[in-house]
């Protein structure tokens, strides 16, 4: 191998070029908005349909995230990645689009609109997937550690801007409401975005070709890079860690506001308020990690594993008190409490990401999208079942609660629990060798990065 390609492999992204790469989240946040909240709003008020109908859908977007792995792998076999992340987007925009189409279309024909909303949700599912998978892994390819907290934050925030300019932009066009309008909306979302994500990875990767095997190469098959990667124990034990610390991230999303409402007295209005203050304390948790590790750095301060462990820790504390805080009723600071839990919130999600492209490249380019899928499907699935879990058992808990305060206590509590978990979980993660490796990954491991230990 020349100096000329491996060069090539371990130069890094320039902010610029990190930026860039955020568009694509933004672009796949501007579709994805649409579907969790104007279209399911149009399928339950204007249409009256049941609330399970999108709910229902919602799950099956969340339930097609298990093929992450699957989509990993296909860009470790191409050798490229942006073929995936422009494929996905397609699939994605698609999706989005046909969903709208779908909606129209059951004001006048149920059946054919729900046949098609599916079909819609599905590929909406399995393009965010394809897209996101493989845009991580990207990242993770070209990111040097130092940057990777403050890389994983400008992705997040760039997601979220998607939401936040998206969803007021296209309620303004959308009134006065129809069907017609709704598709037309959709339609032109979808298709900026599209073009939005192909010019932000237009000759972004060519200049990085080095970095990847050969397309002509042999490759092992699909379950036989699987079943190596969950074979590790570093990967199996950062699997269980996302798992179980999404699940507790994203149980808490469907019952904070009815506990607000119900404990503390507060009017829509002000839970509506209190969800905005949570959202803003997660935006300051990821622009404060991404400070400290880029401008102060150093073995502590720079560690997104110990950023991790300090965000679940802060997240466990504020659910504790929230929980805790039920009993005192309207006198207790709610409103501080969550913008605490957003705080440690974000401050736990953007290091978790900053890890995940650190360690998805402990099996060097040649495995490394499958190793994401896995992590990326672990994300998915938990985040899917955190709202419906949470929900379940704070209504499984009233059955046997007298008060409702009680129910809901116990499960933020419960939660808190399972941050703690996660912490002990994550802080053992970077302590397990990655061994039990075949050859042929050893040398590639070493070939893209000489200093992998292959004990």
């Amino acid at each position: 191998m020349t100096n000329a390609p491996l060069a090539a492999s371990l130069s890094s992204f320039s902010w610029l070029q990190i930026v860039r790469l955020g568009l694509v989240q933004t672009a796949l946040g501007a579709v994805v908005v649409l579907m969790t909240s104007t279209i399911n709003r149009v399928m339950v008020v204007e249409l009256a349909l049941p609330a399970v109908v999108p709910g229902a859908l919602v799950a099956l977007h969340y339930a097609t995230q298990i093929l992450r792995p699957r989509w990993g792998y296909g860009s470790d076999v191409g050798g490229r990645r942006t073929p995936w992340i422009v494929g996905g987007m397609a699939a994605l925009c698609l999706g989005g689009f046909g969903a709208a189409v779908a909606t129209a279309l059951a004001a006048h024909h149920t059946a054919a609109g729900l046949a098609l909303a599916v079909f819609s949700f599905l590929l909406v599912g399995m393009g965010a997937g394809a897209a996101g998978t493989s845009l991580l892994v990207l990242l993770a390819s070209g990111v040097e550690a130092g940057r990777r907290g403050a890389a994983a934050t400008i992705v997040w925030v760039m997601m979220i801007a998607g939401f936040a300019v998206t969803a007021p932009l296209a309620g303004h066009f959308l009134d006065p409401f129809s069907g017609a309008r709704l598709v037309a909306v959709s339609g032109t979302v979808s298709l900026i975005a599209f073009v939005v994500a192909l010019l932000a990875v237009t000759g972004i990767e060519p200049g990085r070709a080095g970095a990847m095997p050969s397309p002509t190469d042999k490759k092992p098959a699909f379950r036989a890079v699987l079943s190596q990667v969950l074979a590790e124990p570093a990967a199996r034990r950062f699997t269980l860690f996302i798992f179980v610390s999404m699940l507790a991230y994203s149980a808490q999303e469907l019952i904070l506001e009815p506990y607000a409402g119900l404990v503390f007295a507060m009017t829509p209005g002000a839970t509506t308020k209190l969800a905005g203050l949570q959202h803003g304390g997660v935006l300051a948790g990821m622009l404060f990690v991404a400070g400290i590790t880029v401008f102060v750095g150093g073995p502590v301060f720079g560690s997104l594993k110990v950023w991790t462990a300090v965000g679940c820790a802060l997240s466990a504390l504020a659910l504790a008190a929230i929980a805790a805080g039920g009993p005192v009723g309207p006198g207790f600071p709610l409103r501080a409490a969550v913008a605490a839990l957003g705080f440690g919130n974000g401050v736990y999600a953007v290091a978790a990401i900053g890890s995940m492209m650190a360690l998805a490249g402990r099996g060097g380019e040649a495995e490394r999208g499958t190793r994401m899928g896995v992590w990326g499907a672990a994300q998915g699935v938990a985040f899917g079942a955190g709202g419906f879990l949470g929900t379940l058992a704070v209504d499984l808990a009233r059955l046997f609660a007298s008060e409702p305060v009680t129910a809901y206590a116990s499960v933020f509590a419960a939660e808190a629990v399972l941050f703690l978990v996660a912490l002990v979980i994550g802080l053992r993660v970077e302590h397990v060798t990655l061994a039990r490796r075949n050859p042929l990954t050893q040398a590639a491991a070493f070939q893209f990065n000489p200093g992998f230990d292959a004990r």
